[in-house]
């Protein structure tokens, strides 16, 4: 069965995003990549500093309320509906919940076929591009890079300490079951 979903889970700054950009050149079929910092983004900016919303805490801690869970949600539902009505999707989140984030996406992606990637990256490396980066809370690197793969099962895994976003995306394409035909 054709892959229709590749999630990639890792930290902040940890490469997804590059590694998504990547997948999208490498991968013989045309993949739309979202993540979930475009849905944080379009959220009422109420909602990013609010206790039912989304919390950045100075010291790289978030924390989510209902109402962003419920968004969050039907964010993922969406996702899976575009997946289902033939889209090929990549996933770029961050598993706060490790296991139970895994959860929610199995849930809502059930019949679909889907490669689990894990995105690791040395929580020293990823602290330094969030501070290159300028666009993070410090801290969201250190403090999720391990969190976020607690009790998370994998296909496959890449690390982005020393390894470009385009190897890793050659590993990862590698394991792709593709609906163009070989040859």
């Amino acid at each position: 069965m054709p892959t229709h979903v590749i999630v990639l889970n890792g930290g902040s700054s940890s490469g997804k995003s590059g590694i998504a950009r990547c997948l999208q050149a490498v991968l013989p079929d045309p993949w739309l990549a979202v993540g979930v910092d475009t849905l944080i983004a379009s959220m009422p900016a109420s909602m990013q500093a609010s206790d039912g919303g989304i919390v950045f805490s100075p010291d790289g801690q978030i924390e989510v309320g209902p109402e962003f869970d419920l968004l969050q949600s039907a964010w993922m539902t969406g996702v899976a509906a575009t997946a289902r009505a033939g889209a090929r999707m990549i996933v770029d989140d961050v598993f706060l919940g490790g296991a139970s984030s895994q959860d929610r996406w199995r849930k809502v992606l059930s019949g679909l076929d889907v490669l689990w990637v894990g995105v690791r990256c040395d929580s020293t490396v990823a602290a330094g591009r969030e501070t290159a980066r300028g666009d993070r809370v410090t801290g969201m690197a250190v403090t999720q890079a391990e969190i976020v793969h607690q009790g998370v099962v994998y296909d496959v895994e890449v690390d982005t300490t020393c390894t470009e976003a385009l190897a890793c995306a050659r590993t990862i394409a590698a394991r792709v079951v593709s609906t163009t035909p070989a040859g």
